[in-house]
């Protein structure tokens, strides 16, 4: 039987913890290594040392820090892999994590996905956060598409995360109202950990200036299959 073929999946933003990654800085060489090229990669761009954060925990609640302190993890990670042997046939990335897929990928430079996801983090932080907030239902997108009826232009479908399990993103009231609801029927629902809407409405307030300040960034032929969220197609970089 041939072996299948190896995909690397880029989580997004809620799955790090206090401590990630700080006993692999000591026991793997490969992984501190390529940290301290993400750390170099990122520092143009930030106020903070990212091998500080994750020794000492700090800060992980603030996008600014978590976003890009995450990125130099999953890239790590990515390297570790390949250190072992395990080369990914495929690549992708689920919000935030596109941008370490990208680097991993050959899309974009270590220093250009740096530029990305710090910049990035950096505008939500100062123009987002605060105003709006996200939430996972346990429920198929058709159905929750139907829920949302009573907060059109305050909720949006942000994410399917699989068939009953879609995310929504909107004004911070909205949101609590609508799990509020939920509940009151029996459906699971909770708050996503963040005080900004990803993937809704809200981040059109921020493209102009998104496009601004990414716009020195070159994207690159991927080396290795770099596959979009939206459409389920291979990227065209």
């Amino acid at each position: 039987q041939s072996p299948g073929r190896t995909v690397l999946v880029f989580p997004g933003q809620g799955t790090q913890w206090a401590g990630m990654g700080r006993e692999l800085l000591d026991a793997s060489p490969v992984f501190a290594a390529r940290i301290r090229e993400c750390a170099a990669a990122l520092a143009p761009f930030i106020d903070f040392d990212p091998i500080e954060v994750l020794r000492s925990g700090a800060a992980l609640e603030r996008v600014e820090v978590i976003q890009p302190v995450s990125w130099a993890v999953m890239v790590s990670l990515a390297e570790l892999w390949r250190s072992l042997g395990v080369e990914p046939d495929d690549v992708v990335g689920h919000s935030q994590g596109e941008i370490a897929a990208a680097a991993v990928s050959g899309a974009l430079s270590l220093e250009d996905a740096a530029r990305v996801v710090a910049l990035r983090a950096q505008v939500i932080g100062r123009e987002l956060a605060g105003l709006g907030g996200m939430a996972s239902v346990s429920l198929p997108r058709t159905e929750v598409e139907t829920r949302l009826v009573g907060w059109e232009g305050r909720l949006d479908v942000a994410a399917v995360n699989g068939p009953s399990s879609t995310v929504v993103a909107g004004d911070a009231d909205a949101v609590v109202e609508f799990v509020a609801a939920c509940r009151a029927e029996k459906v699971r629902a909770r708050q996503v950990p963040v005080d900004y809407a990803s993937h809704s409405a809200h981040v059109e307030r921020i493209e102009a200036e998104l496009l601004d300040v990414l716009s020195p960034i070159t994207p690159r032929a991927s080396k290795v299959p770099f596959y979009s969220t939206v459409d389920a197609a291979v990227a065209d970089t």
